[in-house]
């Protein structure tokens, strides 16, 4: 997976739009170097925590030997020290992790991120709050390096093809106040192998429905009411479908939420743990998915967080008024007073407050 590609200026319609369709991309496209990053991100960072072999000197040895393979991108090395925020609680973790889908019928390009959510890792580790953040929500975006982007309000996702890895950091870190520790970002080909590595995944999808830009030939997959099984071209066209639901995008992330806990649920429940085969295909894709900063230790991380189960995952939307137009624009605005004191508790570790005030 090659490195993120700073682009141009998007047009001035936006970065992409969450309420409307846009133009369509050919979906048999296969760039030579993958760059497709996927929006089910959070297993990029936590799933190894599920290992138990991570408290092993075997496991250990094993994890570092796969992390090896894992590509760096280089995320903060434009991000001006002092204009960030301070750490409030040593110990605690924020993860950026970013998707997105050069498949999706808006983009032209990997050079936009349809996903953004943030991980915090409270500094006990006996949770993880994840929280989206809508990809049109409207905030000030700080000037790209080069100077011709940005120092205006716009929608978060342009930040990203605007400026890249360290813009976004640079932007979420001023919208919400909460200073950045990592940023992991997970391609788009991948996420299909983790889900089949784990023979499926189950999801309890609350209205049918059909999508109309699926990965099925015809780009069309009707989805049952209902408990369903789903395997990885399946359980990735039911996270990124939004044209089918009134709430667009909201409806979307209620579906990447529950896809994260189904392959969390199945990891830690399907006989993964107990087959080193099985263990070892699920590992090796989501290795070989995913791309995170420098300084990040996969191993690490899992051995901190190797008790951590979905049943420990609070999942959370950043407060919003709704949806609204800015010019030609359709953007989503931010309840201000409400995310204010959301982030604040994320700022101070304070898990109850942060399912108070997410509630």
């Amino acid at each position: 997976m090659s490195r993120p590609q700073q682009v141009a200026e998007p047009a001035e319609e936006s970065p992409v739009g969450s309420t409307r369709a846009g133009a369509g991309a050919d979906p048999a496209a296969r760039p030579a170097k993958r760059r497709r990053w996927r929006r089910i991100a959070l297993v990029t960072v936590l799933v190894v925590a599920l290992l138990g072999a991570g408290g092993t000197v075997a496991g250990v040895l094993w994890l570092r030997s796969v992390e090896q393979g894992i590509d760096r991108v280089d995320a903060f090395t434009d991000v001006p020290e002092e204009a960030r925020p301070e750490p409030v609680v040593r110990g605690a973790l924020n993860i950026m992790i970013l998707g997105s889908d050069s498949r999706d019928p808006e983009s032209s390009s990997g050079s936009r991120t349809d996903t953004i959510i943030l991980a915090h890792l409270p500094k006990d580790r006996s949770s993880a709050q994840l929280i989206s953040i809508p990809r049109d929500t409207w905030v000030p975006v700080p000037r790209s390096k080069d100077g011709r982007h940005g120092g205006r309000e716009a929608k978060i996702n342009a930040a990203f093809a605007w400026g890249g890895v360290p813009l976004m950091v640079q932007t979420v870190e001023k919208f919400t106040g909460v200073r950045i520790d990592h940023v992991a970002m997970v391609d788009f080909a991948g996420f299909k192998e983790i889900v089949d590595a784990l023979d499926g995944i189950e999801v309890d999808i609350e209205r049918g429905f059909t999508s109309t830009h699926s990965l099925n030939p015809d780009s069309r997959r009707t989805f049952a009411q209902g408990r369903q099984t789903l395997d990885g071209a399946a359980a990735l066209d039911y996270a990124r479908e939004r044209y089918a639901f009134p709430d667009g995008d909201f409806a979307r992330i209620r579906h990447q939420q529950q896809v994260i806990k189904a392959i969390l649920d199945k990891a830690a429940s399907g006989g993964l743990l107990t087959n080193p085969a099985r263990l070892n295909t699920f590992v090796r894709a989501t290795t070989d998915a995913v791309a995170v900063d420098r300084s990040l230790s996969l191993v690490d991380l899992a051995t901190e967080m190797r008790h951590l189960r979905s049943g420990n995952l609070g999942f959370f939307t950043c407060p919003t008024r709704g949806t609204g137009r800015v010019g030609s624009e359709s953007v989503v605005f931010v309840d201000t007073a409400r995310a204010r004191s959301f982030f604040d508790a994320v700022r101070r570790d304070s898990v109850p407050d942060i399912r108070k005030a997410g509630a």
